[in-house]
């Protein structure tokens, strides 16, 4: 019995020892993320009075009126702009069905604020000076962001959290924009990954473009490490957009993944169409299985590279690390999975 004991004691301080190595203590980090409900006031307005629902709309929420209105809707805001009234109305009136149908699941939102302000405090451990501000949600047009940076803090479209088997998401033309694949992700569990994204973006904006395939790798890779730094305790389906079987189909094929990539192609190359081929949306990769590889492979092997090199450079800080060359990165992680 005392030797069972031991044991299960030994046990849980290596697990408590591993939580404190890959998760620093933030509990004494203090972060409040206000959520501001831009959806509920916008469709709570009498559109048959535009200019005095617009004017009470812009006093209720200063911070994100003319975000919506000039990034989303694409007019000045003014009310006395008739483009302005017309299109909000034709807005209004298009959305508000699409807006009833959805909006009993976004009643309830202390789990959001709750995982927002624990992220961020993994931001304001890392990055001290970071200004956090709120979450503002709002409904948009289908093909407006999902999750964006705002004046305001970070603006949330509940357009594209609905839910996986939303009805809308399954129709033609909908599928034509985003496919199954895309818009099984479009559900509240992904809501804070992206909020997270969003952030990593805003610190370290994507230097990938224009660089070879194996460089984008490690650019695109690092996205998801800082990621990671976020969302510990997120699983890695959420943070990627894999399904658990591709993560884990990457997980135990990684060597294989690399070999066949090496062999194939040019890890220097700087043709589109191969680069596409690894990094970008798809529902599988090329070259590989398609019931288990994941579209956007080069930035799952970015990641791993990632980690290597963090193993080898223990003392660098999460800002040193993303600053450091991909190709600086490559050459001293020495990657070389089994």
């Amino acid at each position: 019995m005392k030797k069972t004991a031991l044991s299960l004691l030994i046990l849980l301080l290596l697990a408590g020892c591993g939580k404190k190595k890959n998760s620093p203590d933030v509990s004494g980090i203090k972060v409040n993320i206000p959520i501001e409900r831009f959806d509920r006031s916008f469709f709570a307005m009498d559109i048959n009075q535009p200019e005095a629902s617009l004017l009470r709309l812009q006093q209720q929420h200063p911070d994100f009126y003319s975000d919506f209105m000039q990034q989303i809707l694409g007019v000045s805001g003014d009310v006395r702009d008739t483009s302005t009234l017309l299109v909000t109305e034709q807005f209004y009136r298009g959305y508000a069905p699409v807006y009833d149908s959805i909006k009993e699941n976004f009643n309830e939102l202390g789990w959001l604020r709750k995982e927002l302000e624990q992220g961020f405090k993994y931001v304001k451990h890392y990055f001290p000076n970071y200004k956090t501000g709120k979450a503002v949600l709002f409904l948009g047009p289908f093909d407006a962001p999902g999750v964006a940076t705002a004046g305001a803090g970070l603006a949330i479209g509940l357009q594209q959290f609905a839910g996986a088997d939303f009805s809308i998401y399954q129709l033609p033309q909908m599928q034509e924009m985003f496919p199954l694949y895309i818009s099984r992700r479009f559900a509240p569990p992904y809501i804070t990954a992206n909020c997270m994204k969003a952030v990593v973006q805003e610190l370290f904006p994507d230097q990938a473009a224009g660089k070879p395939l194996v460089e984008q790798m490690i650019e695109k890779g690092k996205q998801w490490w800082l990621l990671n730094r976020f969302l510990p305790d997120a699983p890695d389906s959420v943070k990627t957009g894999y399904t658990q079987q591709q993560i884990d189909w990457c997980t135990e094929n990684e060597g294989l993944i690399w070999a066949e990539i090496v062999r194939n192609e040019d890890l220097n190359s700087l043709v589109p169409a191969v680069i596409q081929t690894y990094i970008g949306e798809a529902p599988f990769t090329q070259g590989f299985p398609q019931e288990y590889s994941p579209g956007n492979i080069g930035q799952w092997l970015g990641w791993q590279i990632l980690k290597k090199y963090e193993l080898k450079n223990p003392g660098l800080s999460p800002e040193e690390i993303m600053k450091t060359p991909a190709r600086k990165i490559l050459e001293e992680a020495k990657y070389k999975p089994k």
